[in-house]
């Protein structure tokens, strides 16, 4: 493979709900699309879902614009590759900026899936063709709309429900949601809310049985968890915490959590992300495939990855129809009765709608050799 152009698209499209977290809330989002091309015509295609603030991380739409164009796009052009896991390593170098690199790299896998016939799925090595599909549910106005919101996705088959919680909206919310729901596979994602102050509050949460309860502490601590998992019997799920491969293997040396959440995009790419999950396998920690709001062609690679072996919970790879009005790719990703079939069709498996790619366009860029 070699890059010979490569086409950052801006899109701003609407959501057909506002999903609240303890970071914010949104609606509208501003991401990126990439279209690169090899010197056999060969077309690929990737999706940065950075946000426009850094709140999640420390990057943003513009930052990774930046990186992009002024750094991982001209050190990509024209170089010959052999296999995708070859651009980890060129951009090896730049530190971080984990979104602007998966961005670029998820259009080199799908160039690469294409030209060796394969489905995205099997070049990573996945071997499952139907994956169990959780839901995301952020923070709701009133108790009451969030159980008819939760019992809503449950009538559509989603097998496991993840709620937002924060400081003031925790342990009666979520007995709120076990009273009406006493056995739904249920967890809790706190993004980085709470400090160990918070540890007699937390081990209240046990009494709820819940799958796991997502990045209660600190957005960058290994230690402080290690701390928490041992005075809490819910499995703690690591999320921004891990942004590597040396990440995982800490967290796991170090007893940090019991789970880890691996998305493509925080970690810095696909490549990255098979490492990440064949490391908890060999150490047999459960791994899932969370979510960053992404349109299509972020959501076609999450399906992909999750077709790996040890992706034994359901995901947030939810349907395309959960957010979007519109998605850009074709068809869009549909849950039946809380799965979603694994594509056959080579390469990212589905159909880059361009003519949406167009309309939700604000902005375009094209770099060639």
């Amino acid at each position: 493979m070699k890059l010979v152009e490569v086409i950052i698209y801006q899109l701003e499209m609407c959501m057909k709900t506002p999903f609240t977290t303890s970071l914010g809330t949104m609606q509208n989002k501003r991401f990126i699309v990439i279209k690169a091309k090899d010197e056999t015509g060969a077309i690929g295609w990737g999706e940065g879902v950075a946000f426009e603030e850094p709140s999640y991380t420390e990057e943003t739409l513009k930052t990774s614009l930046h990186m992009l164009e002024d750094f991982l796009i001209p050190r990509l052009l024209g170089q010959q590759l052999a296999h995708p896991d070859e651009v980890y390593e060129l951009f090896r170098p730049i530190r971080r900026n984990n979104m602007a690199k998966a961005a670029i790299e998820g259009a080199v896998w799908d160039i690469y899936a294409q030209l060796t016939n394969q489905t995205l799925a099997k070049a990573l090595g996945g071997i499952t063709e139907k994956i169990e599909v959780g839901i995301s549910i952020g923070l709701q106005p009133t108790n009451e709309q969030l159980i008819e919101t939760i019992r809503d996705f449950l009538e559509q088959g989603y097998k496991r429900i993840k709620v937002k919680i924060k400081p003031g909206k925790d342990i009666a919310l979520i007995r709120t949601i076990r009273d009406a729901f006493p056995t739904v596979p249920l967890m809790a994602d706190a993004n980085s809310s709470y400090t160990l102050e918070d540890i007699e509050l937390l081990k209240q949460l046990d009494e709820f049985q819940l799958m796991m309860i997502e990045q209660p502490l600190a957005h960058d601590d290994l230690i402080d968890h290690a701390t928490l998992q041992q005075q809490i019997q819910t499995p703690i799920c690591l999320d921004e915490s891990i942004t590597s491969y040396e990440d995982a293997r800490k967290a796991i040396q170090l007893g940090s959590c019991g789970v880890i959440n691996i998305k493509i995009a925080r970690v810095g790419g696909i490549s990255e992300a098979k490492r990440i999950h064949d490391l908890c396998s060999e150490h047999g920690l459960p791994v899932w495939c969370g979510g960053m709001l992404e349109a299509g062609i972020g959501r076609a690679q999450n399906v992909a990855l999750t077709s790996l072996s040890n992706f034994t919970m359901p995901g947030d790879t939810a349907a395309s129809e959960r957010y979007w009005y519109e998605d850009i790719i074709l068809p869009e990703v549909i849950v039946e009765d809380g799965y979603i079939t694994v594509p056959s069709t080579t390469g990212l498996g589905y159909k880059v709608n361009e003519q949406a790619i167009e309309k939700y366009c604000t902005e375009k860029n094209v770099f060639r050799i």
